[in-house]
Formats: structure tokens, sequence, C-alpha cells
């Protein structure tokens, strides 16, 4: 009960706070004020909406709420053992993508991370070495998913909708990385975001491919090979069971460009 004493005490200190910047016109003032779990949330409610100053047409109830979005923290402290190939981490001033991340010893100096990182700016690659206790500076990105408009060449750059807002997006080439080939009319990609700039960008892991070009079996040969190679419309070359023939469309990944299916 102590606790709970304590917890509302908390509560209504910070509601004093939060009503001493507010442009109040009544002089009674009738606060509820709620908070969700891990304080990750506070609404404020009163019963008289003119206390609000930045919009007075807010109706009688109406919450003011602090989202957890606004309060969270960009960057994190985390360990070298805890990267993972994907994470974005911020060194020595620039911002990276981790693309490799591998454990190794060495004899008596302990176990180290040896990571390759791309240069979210740049697209180059460095390979760099952390030790597991080694501090390092993550990044919190989100990821929101675009609608593939066109390639511009010029600014070497792909452009991107969001679909619900219709917002352009300009994301450079290099963030596909290989996977760059599959963009095509409407598909469907994801982008992670920092403070609204692209942090890295990818292709679904399954797509749908035509065969352009496939090796017509001989006959009069010995035994039927079990795979051969076919050119798809995208410009890739992949190995594919024997029975695939032109004009059939296939089921890819993305991720090792491999055959799937027929889809």
């Amino acid at each position: 009960m102590r606790a709970v004493a304590i917890a509302a005490a908390a509560a209504a200190a910070k509601a004093r706070r939060i009503s001493g910047r507010l442009h109040a016109t009544s002089s009674v003032r009738q606060y509820s004020i709620m908070i969700s779990p891990h304080l990750k949330n506070i609404t404020l409610t009163h019963s008289d909406s003119s206390i609000y100053s930045d919009d007075r047409s807010r109706p009688y109830g109406q919450p003011l709420a602090v989202p957890w979005s606004a309060n969270q923290i960009r960057f994190a402290k985390a360990r070298g053992s805890d990267v993972r190939p994907g994470n974005v981490i911020e060194r020595k001033g620039k911002v990276y993508q981790v693309v490799k991340a591998q454990h190794s010893t060495q004899g008596r100096g302990g176990a180290i991370i040896q990571v390759e990182l791309r240069d979210v700016d740049s697209g180059n690659k460095v390979n760099e070495r952390f030790r597991t206790d080694e501090i390092v500076e993550k990044v919190f990105v989100e990821a929101k998913s675009f609608t593939y408009l066109y390639t511009d060449e010029e600014s070497d750059s792909v452009v991107l909708m969001e679909p619900n807002t219709f917002v352009q997006l300009d994301v450079p080439k290099h963030l596909f990385g290989d996977s760059l080939a599959y963009l095509k009319d409407d598909i469907t990609v994801s982008v992670e975001l920092f403070n609204d700039r692209a942090m890295s960008a990818s292709v679904p892991k399954r797509v749908t491919c035509t065969v352009v070009e496939a090796q017509v079996p001989m006959k009069g040969m010995g035994a039927t090979p079990h795979t051969k190679k076919v050119l798809l419309d995208n410009g890739i070359t992949v190995q594919v069971p024997p029975h695939v023939i032109t004009g059939d469309k296939l089921l890819i990944d993305t991720t090792d460009n491999s055959y799937i299916s027929r889809a």
C-alpha cells in the first residue's frame, strides 16, 4: 500500500507540473490522470476543454497525451556481443548498418566480434572489431512499408511512395544492395528510417519472376542434369529444375537468388 501511495503522489506531482504549463481560464481544475504500465504513456484529461492552449476546440474530457515515441531514446548503449546483422549503430560520428557479425576467440585476448559495416551515407563497407564487453551506440529505427514507383538514374536513387499518405521518399540505390534488380512496378518494400531518413531498404523475401531464356535439353545426350540455368526478366540467372521452360513464372528467394517453386 505504501508503494501505491508513493506512486499516486508522484503522479499527482507530475500532473501539477504539467498543469503549471497550461494556460487556464477556469479557476477550478479537475484533472484525471492515467499512467500506462512502465510509464510509457501518460494521459491527462480535464473537464474544461478551454484549458488546452494548443487547441480550444477539444471536446470535454479529450486526453492530452504524451506518446512514448516523443520521449523515445533514439540511441542506446549495447554491448559488442549484442550486435547483430541488420542493426544500425553510430560509430566515430558516422551511422552504419551491420552487414555481418561473427564471434571469434584470439587466445588469451578473449572473444571479439568481427563485423562488416556499411556506411549509410556513402555505401562504403568497412571491417571493425568489437570486444564482447565494448559499449556500442545502437540506433533505434522505424520500419515502414512503401510502394516502388521508379528508379531515378540521374540522382542515383529509388523513388518510393507511402501507400496511406502518398508521400514520396527518395532512397539511395545502394541501400537495396543486390536486391535492387527485384524492384518492379507496385512491389512493396521495407525501409528502416531514423529521423525520417532511410537507413536500409529491402525487398520481400519471395518474389515472382518470369523466365525469359531457358536452355532446351538436347536429344541424344546422356543422363538428364538435375538443374540448369535460366535467365529471369530482371537479368538474374538462377539454377532451376530441368522441366522449367521459357515463359514460366517462378517463385524466387531474394536472399540468395535461389529457385523455390513455380508460381
